[in-house]
């Protein structure tokens, strides 16, 4: 791969190489540390002899709309929190953290929508990703099933935990 970079002052250029360096390098260290059980190190010659913190696990978030595209009533915070206690506790009994936000998308139709929102923040064991997909894909289907929704936004990140 080549790299090509405008006319620029020689510090300018040097800072570029050496973000480009860094980046570079860095980068993989970090993802594999997630890779396994094991010990791992934070990358960084400062930062070499740091040991990472907690246990290999998978964040996932999903964000839900309250709006409903037909028309009807947006989800109350009761509709949707007795929603959290007959669809989503049951198969996440260790906890879980549910945040209100205010999001905005591009329906099916091209219109902007905002609405008021919820973030659900599940933590588990990466070891058990699979059969937490498994789970999580329910959840999304059942409340676009229940609330008249266009889809539930998922987003996935493997990450450390240790509490």
């Amino acid at each position: 791969m080549a790299l090509t970079f405008p006319r620029v002052s020689g510090t300018r250029l040097a800072v570029a190489a050496a973000a480009t360096a860094v980046l570079a390098v860095g980068a993989p260290a970090a993802y594999a540390s997630l890779e396994d059980d094991g010990p791992a190190h934070t990358a960084g010659p400062a930062a070499a002899s740091t040991l990472a913190r907690g246990k290999p696990f998978t964040e996932t978030r999903l964000f839900f709309g309250t709006e409903r595209p037909d028309g009807g009533p947006a989800v109350t915070d009761k509709q949707f929190m007795a929603f959290i206690d007959k669809e989503v506790t049951p198969g996440f009994p260790d906890g879980l953290t549910i945040q209100d936000g205010r999001g905005q998308w591009r329906d099916s139709n091209g219109k902007i929508e905002r609405e008021r929102s919820y973030e659900l923040i599940l933590l588990y064991p990466t070891t058990e990703a699979r059969k937490r997909d498994v789970r999580i894909e329910e959840i999304r289907s059942d409340y676009e099933k229940a609330f008249a929704q266009d889809s539930v936004a998922r987003l996935d990140e493997r990450t450390r935990v240790d509490f």
